[in-house]
């Protein structure tokens, strides 16, 4: 099938082909729709939703009336209330749907609001990156309308009071449009499975079947799956089951650490295309053949943006109570900024976590540079998750090995502070120059970083283990599959969680 073959609903084909106005006009238009439609909940009524629509600066007064949030201050502040069945909170009617979200920092889980109106803008914004494949080149177009193998969270949704709750891509999953739901694997049957083994064995069995076309889900469990079928039917290739495989869709992690291993697995080459879609919406997406950038869902989502640096956060990664915080015809590029995001599921200018940073103002492209809570800066090194995955790429290239996963801990040293790296690799590697490489890339990629290793951050620590140890941490904490992620940065529980880890398993 090809891509102009697809026949969507006449609704959200009109929604596709609205003219495209400025990026500033854009994000009032979206901000004065949420605004209408939340006027009459108790938060609209609480921070005067109707008179902030009446007046000339609309986004001005906005920001002035509602305050910041994080997770915890909305859900103890608000979302309890409509996770407790309560009507009109934060948005109209009754949340029926809440997505489980741990980050990749928090142990227990989060209650992310979902609405009907969500889930629309997420497909719109889906539907909005698919399009604009038929602008690819050297890409099969007939490819588009064959089968997707999504590997996401189980649709067995978990039953509360009022509500269903689980992983946003079961969420997603269970509500596909009718006219995908042919295209769509696993399947329905399969994607209720809540075992991720399981899971994964089922598809490995189904594989032959299927004329897959799109890979969906996080690199880690991705590969995992092409290399299972691989063993299972010894093949050379994945493309000797799925000759028509082109696209791999991902989001979330750095691909490029992957992308060794993915050579692999592979027949023949296939394009990425990267995502970011959060359990608070979709944010933004690549719309063009090797963009370096995406472009943000300014049709969906109104976004605030905060500089990230001493004056909004802390040296944890709290935002201030009250941050400097820019609309999108305010933003410089080359900078790094933390998201907020004011979304159709009752989310208020929500600090999100993450933090981007503008490759393209006049195209509203951006790349994600890392969370504002994942990044060390013991003694000012400032260092981010976007260095980190600099440095391992230039270092794995350097070295001919494949670094799936990787995460940095800060550590006392002496009077001082070190940086302590455990790194996943099954090739052979010294990890003495593996420790000399990276510490001399990151100072070439971060100058606080080189100044302070000549003061105050003393020394850097490389420990080499096996991917597998890896996915056995992640296993035993109960995140397999799905949107789970290891992070780049361990602190907090899960810091102390990798260390029992460690010290239970040989390695």
């Amino acid at each position: 099938m090809a891509l102009i073959d697809i026949k969507l609903p006449k609704s959200i084909a009109l929604a596709l082909n609205l003219p495209v106005s400025s990026p500033k006009r854009q994000q009032m238009k979206v901000l004065k729709k949420l605004l209408r439609i939340a006027r009459f909940t108790e938060f609209g009524q609480e921070y005067k939703f109707d008179e902030i629509l009446l007046s000339r600066h609309a986004s001005k007064n906005f920001q002035q009336i509602v305050p910041t949030y994080n997770y915890n201050k909305i859900h103890d502040e608000w979302w309890h209330k409509s996770i407790e069945g309560k009507p009109d909170i934060c948005w109209p009617g009754i949340i029926k749907f809440f997505a489980l979200s741990s980050g990749t920092s928090e142990s227990s889980s989060k209650f992310i609001p979902i609405t009907k109106e969500l889930i629309r803008s997420n497909t719109i914004t889906s539907i909005r990156q698919l399009i604009t494949l038929a602008s690819y080149s050297h890409v099969p177009k007939a490819s588009v309308g064959r089968g997707w193998l999504m590997l996401g969270g189980s649709t067995q949704l978990q039953k509360g009071p009022t509500y269903f709750a689980g992983d946003l891509s079961g969420i997603q999953a269970k509500n596909i449009p009718f006219w995908f739901q042919g295209m769509y694997k696993p399947g329905k049957k399969i994607a209720k499975e809540r075992d991720w083994s399981k899971k994964l064995d089922e598809i490995v069995e189904r594989a032959p079947e299927w004329d897959i076309a799109f890979l969906v889900g996080v690199p880690a469990w991705v590969q995992l799956c092409m290399e299972k079928v691989i063993e299972r039917y010894n093949l050379k290739n994945i493309h000797e089951i799925w000759p028509n495989l082109a696209f791999y869709v991902h989001g979330g992690v750095a691909l490029e650490p992957y992308k060794k291993g993915f050579k692999k697995l592979l027949g023949k080459p296939i394009t990425y295309i990267e995502t970011y879609l959060a359990s608070e919406g979709f944010l933004a997406y690549q719309n063009r053949q090797d963009a370096i950038g995406m472009k943000l869902a300014l049709h969906s989502i109104f976004f605030e943006f905060v500089p990230f640096d001493d004056e909004n956060f802390d040296s944890d990664g709290n935002m201030v109570d009250n941050p400097k915080a820019l609309m999108i015809h305010e933003v410089e590029e080359g900078k790094d900024y933390a998201i907020l995001i004011s979304t159709n599921a009752g989310t208020w200018r929500y600090l999100i976590g993450d933090t981007i940073r503008f490759v393209d103002i006049e195209k509203s492209e951006i790349i994600i540079t890392g969370r504002t809570r994942h990044y060390l800066s013991l003694v000012g090194e400032h260092l981010s998750v976007d260095n980190m995955n600099k440095a391992i790429q230039l270092v794995s290239e350097e070295l001919n090995i494949s670094v799936p996963e990787f995460t940095v801990v800060g550590v006392p040293y002496g009077t001082f502070f070190a940086h302590q790296w455990y790194i996943a690799t099954d090739d052979k590697v010294n990890s003495e120059e593996l420790r000399i490489r990276i510490d001399n890339k990151l100072k070439e990629l971060n100058d606080d970083y080189e100044v302070e290793r000549k003061h105050a951050l003393k020394a850097v620590f490389v420990d080499v283990l096996s991917e597998q140890t890896f996915m056995d941490f992640m296993r035993a904490k109960g995140k397999v599959g799905g949107q789970h992620k290891f992070p780049r940065v361990l602190k907090g529980r899960m810091l102390e969680d990798w260390k029992k880890f460690l010290k239970s398993v040989p390695h």
